[in-house]
């Protein structure tokens, strides 16, 4: 027996639409406004899932505006699938990372899949080769079985749907604190290769020519998606687990061959591709038309379904996995099927073109939808939301400085070694394949990813960074540092920055102090983008990260990609030999605020966060790159989180190297995280070369040497530690919190 849904009258009667997410002012401009009558169940599901958050960035728009996205290399900015940087020779880079927050709470294996699988569509719905993975995720302490729980399915989501596809999971970054016991975060960043001839645009145009729906069937999966990512946490609640989707690697494998070969091969007759992601059919078709001036005709029982009796809401709103929406010319539908049914996939016209600015639906011969289509895809209404300033900042201004106490420097730096966020991550990247298609060059646990672009002597670095703490202490440097670190991670890798995809992770917008850090750490992240040259080309926005009311700290995750000119300027990390000197680029001072050792020794963060000067950043990160370029540099570490100590150990342990290190400073400052500073290391014959062009920039602290042992002497203290026994520690500490 099929359940009635209820009349358009009820719908406004009993508030219907307010358990999707539309206020009453969202309602009443809808009925009175735009339409002119109430909406049907099926008009008034459609807007609920366009004017989401997650659809519409009705909360964020003011805030994205801020961000620079345009310069000499960019081709195409945000507004479509993903974005796309040149790297000359006729060939570009195309890059976006997603987030997939609230479905991994809830489901943490599928939630992970298929947050890959969609940002794997957006890369080849340009007309791109996705080529890598990398991820970023926040979890909470590693000491409840729930978090040690979410951690495994979330890792065998991503490695599961990844690895199956083909596409190596080169790189990422994973962080542990309180905040995000409840909410965790999963960004998936997909990065792909394309030549400029071959770029698409999700448009659909030219009135009478045919949308095609293409890929896997369409169930009752994922339903309310959208809306479902744009809502808080609450304990004790039922959370929606039809809400998150099921993901099919292998059938992704398919259409992403089917759909590249369509693009590169039937060029002449298709107009537009889109993936359906966040809302499904209805955004996907919506916004192809809205961005083409057009209106469309869609036959709802034409649409490929896996489930008997689906209603038009249903098959609008769900977000299945594997599907594409195509347009081609008319009359060349054929082609489309046979190229489909090569690969044994669906290729079904469902509609048309109309040049009437109208979205119409039909299902069993009535007309169940009939909508200005920039009304979904355009219309949604912004809000300027207010911004108040959280009280913690007022309080961490007047605080006095963290000074940590070191008694005993080599048990603190073999302490630090073994904090989840330092410790070594290869328990997690080891179930990743990193090399398959064999272009990877630098694999997992260096800097940054690189990965070599065939047939040419280039290469690509990318990476993913954010350190949410010093945004909690100060948003707007934070943004900036976010920023800078990631920049620093592609100059220490042999690279020069190209641009940035971002994913916003953030609580309420709504809440005045949620919307503040919001908008300031938005300021940050510009200001740093402009200082360094790297665009926001892409991204999304996460925003109700909370957890019975309490929000995760604000986790603006930065992806970039670097272009390195010359295979011969690949640089890692680890130190290469005994014998070579070892500089530090940068000054150390007693930055203690939001580091490690203040929530190591203290178990919170607090204070006010570090000086941290974009134009210095800027100067060292040229400094080291076109060290590096003339062939001056052995490796190359950027300094971060646990300081200088911390730097030099990691270091040394793919080698098992030592190092006879003496630093002019007080013992605690090697655990300082001072901005801007790069450990590198210059074989003797380079010395004076490398002094000669680094200048006072440069300061000489010591050498590598053979004797398997870190010895780092300060002016009240030293460090006298194995190198075994540090990388031990280090690589055992996840793995002995996850039993």
């Amino acid at each position: 027996m099929m359940k009635l849904e209820p009349t358009a009258q009820e719908i406004k009667d009993q508030r219907v639409y307010a358990g999707w997410g539309l206020t009453d002012e969202e309602y009443r401009l809808i009925s009175e406004e735009i339409l002119g009558r109430l909406p049907n169940y099926t008009e008034t599901g459609l807007f609920s899932v366009m004017w989401s958050e997650h659809c519409s960035y009705k909360n964020s728009k003011p805030v994205l505006r801020k961000f620079p996205s345009d310069g000499p290399q960019v081709l195409q900015g945000p507004g479509e699938g993903a974005g796309i940087v040149d790297i000359g020779d006729g060939q570009a880079v195309v890059f976006k990372a997603e987030s997939h927050n609230h479905p991994s709470a809830v489901e943490p294996y599928e939630g992970a899949a298929t947050g890959v699988g969609g940002i794997i569509r957006d890369i080849f719905s340009m007309g791109a080769r996705p080529i890598a993975m990398l991820d970023s995720l926040r979890f909470g302490e590693l000491n409840t079985p729930r978090t040690k729980y979410l951690l495994e399915e979330i890792v065998a989501g991503i490695s599961g749907y990844g690895n199956c596809i083909g596409i190596p999971t080169v790189g990422g970054e994973v962080a542990f604190d309180p905040c995000y016991e409840g909410n965790p975060l999963v960004n998936a960043m997909c990065v792909g290769l394309m030549d400029h001839k071959d770029i698409q645009k999700g448009q659909a145009k030219g009135v009478g020519n045919s949308i095609m729906y293409v890929g896997a069937k369409t169930g009752r999966d994922g339903i309310h998606g959208a809306t479902f990512a744009s809502e808080e946490f609450v304990e004790g609640e039922e959370q929606q687990r039809s809400a998150v989707q099921v993901g099919d690697p292998f059938m992704e494998k398919l259409l992403l061959e089917a759909c590249l070969e369509l693009i590169l091969d039937h060029a002449d007759i298709l107009i537009g591709i889109q993936d359906m992601g966040a809302a499904g059919l209805v955004s996907s078709s919506s916004e192809m038309a809205s961005k083409a001036g057009s209106g469309l005709k869609l036959y709802l029982d034409d649409v490929p379904q896996r489930e008997t009796n689906m209603t038009p809401y249903e098959m609008m709103l769900s977000e299945s996995q594997e599907r594409m929406l195509i347009c081609v010319e008319q009359g060349h539908e054929d082609e489309v099927v046979e190229l489909f049914k090569r690969y044994e996939l669906d290729a079904v016209t469902i509609g048309e073109v109309t040049d009437d600015g109208m979205y119409c639906l039909y299902h069993h011969g009535k007309e169940v939808a009939n909508l200005p289509v920039d009304a979904l895809a355009e219309d949604a209404p912004v809000y300027e939301n207010e911004k108040k300033e959280p009280a913690r900042i007022q309080e961490f201004a007047n605080m006095a400085d963290f000074k940590p106490e070191v008694n005993d420097a080599s048990e603190t730096l073999l302490s630090l070694l073994q904090q989840p966020t330092i410790a070594s991550k290869k328990m997690i990247y080891e179930t990743y394949d990193s090399q398959v298609r064999t272009n990877t060059v630098v694999c997992p646990g260096s800097d940054a990813a690189v990965m070599r672009v065939r047939g040419t002597n280039k290469a690509l670095a990318m990476t993913t960074d954010c350190n949410a703490r010093y945004l909690y202490l100060n948003p707007e440097v934070g943004g900036q540092i976010a920023v800078a670190e990631a920049a620093r991670n592609i100059v220490a890798s042999g690279g020069q920055p190209l641009a940035i995809t971002d994913c916003l992770n953030y609580g309420s917008p709504e809440k005045p102090e949620g919307f503040w850090e919001l908008w300031t750490s938005a300021d940050g992240i510009s200001e740093a983008c402009r200082t360094l040259n790297t665009p926001v080309i892409s991204g999304n926005v996460s925003m109700y990260n909370e957890t019975n009311g309490k929000a995760i700290y604000p986790t603006p995750m930065i992806g970039m990609v670097g272009l390195i000119e010359d295979l011969a300027h690949i640089t890692t990390q680890e130190f290469k030999q005994a014998g070579d000197l070892i500089y530090v680029i940068g000054e150390t001072k007693a930055d203690f605020n939001g580091t490690e050792i203040q929530k190591m020794q203290k178990g919170l963060i607090e204070g006010k966060l570090m000086d941290f000067d974009l134009s210095v950043e800027k100067a060292n990160q040229e400094l080291v790159l076109s060290a590096i370029k003339a062939g001056l540099v052995a490796s190359a570490h950027d300094c971060a989180e646990g300081g200088l100590a911390v730097a030099i150990a990691e270091a040394t342990f793919n080698n098992l190297l030592g190092v006879d290190v003496t630093a002019n400073m007080p013992v605690e400052n090697l655990f300082a995280e001072t901005q801007s500073r790069f450990v590198l290391s210059v074989k003797a014959e380079n010395q004076a070369a490398f002094e000669k062009f680094a200048g006072e920039k440069a300061e000489k602290i010591g050498n590598v040497t053979n004797t398997g042992e870190l010895k780092l002497t300060a002016d009240d203290g030293e460090i006298t530690v194995a190198t075994k026994t540090a990388k031990e520690l280090w690589e055992e500490a996840i793995p002995c919190l996850m039993k």
